[in-house]
């Protein structure tokens, strides 16, 4: 298969990795009446993608490429733990552990490669915790995707997965969730660009109020949302 339409597949809105299942925050944002707009909705979505995704996530998903390229399990390993121990939030985490989960199982389907099943053990060990970013790097590594193309598109796939939250989460049209990912996507190309030469020792995450809402979305008492 062409390796940019398998990036594309891997990160449509239609695979099964499970991010409708999430708003990351969002939600209880929403209800508590933080976020009530298209524009409110465009900066949280900033706030996100630059405080927390690009800096830890998108990072982690690149060292992880190269290093399954090399073949070091070892170190996607230990960047897994690193990016587990930088999501306080356990929703966050816990979001982020199930939609691995998910990818890599169909991965297997499409991309059974020597690496991506030593690594399969493991986390059937509990010897990884299976971040998506990890998985999504591993996975670049096997299908061989443009480095640069595969952060700008797994950003985007954030990005659009968190708009469609707001769409039913908020009265916003559909018209309105196209602007704010038009918007928002000559931040996503440079955060794409700047991550591209970073190592594990680059990882950062600063979006206290995000990880705050994160942590205050399990007591709601109504949720449409897991996270």
């Amino acid at each position: 298969m062409d390796k940019f339409l398998s990036l594309l597949q891997f990160t449509d809105g239609l695979f099964p990795a499970g991010a409708y299942a999430h708003s990351f925050g969002l939600e209880f944002s929403v209800q508590s009446g933080e976020v009530a707009d298209a524009a409110e909705v465009e900066h949280f979505l900033c706030a996100y993608l630059g405080g927390t995704v690009a800096p830890t996530d998108l990072v982690a998903m690149l060292c992880a490429r190269r290093a399954a390229i090399s073949g070091n399990l070892a170190e996607c390993i230990s960047l897994d733990e690193t990016l587990d121990a930088m999501k306080s939030a356990r929703e966050l985490r816990d979001a982020s552990r199930q939609m691995g989960r998910q990818t890599l199982r169909v991965a297997n389907h499409f991309a059974s490669r020597a690496l991506l099943a030593e690594y399969v053990e493991a986390v059937a060990a509990e010897l990884s915790p299976c971040h998506h970013a990890i998985v999504f790097g591993m996975i670049g590594a096997a299908m061989e995707w443009h480095p640069e193309e595969m952060a700008g598109a797994y950003m985007y796939s954030t990005g659009a997965a968190l708009v469609g939250a707001a769409l039913r989460l908020l009265p916003l049209g559909q018209l309105a969730g196209q602007r704010i990912l038009w918007n928002v996507a000559p931040l996503i190309a440079r955060l794409a660009e700047e991550a591209q030469n970073k190592i594990c020792d680059d990882m950062w995450s600063f979006a206290p109020a995000l990880e705050i809402a994160a942590m205050r979305h399990a007591t709601l008492e109504a949720r449409l949302f897991r996270s």
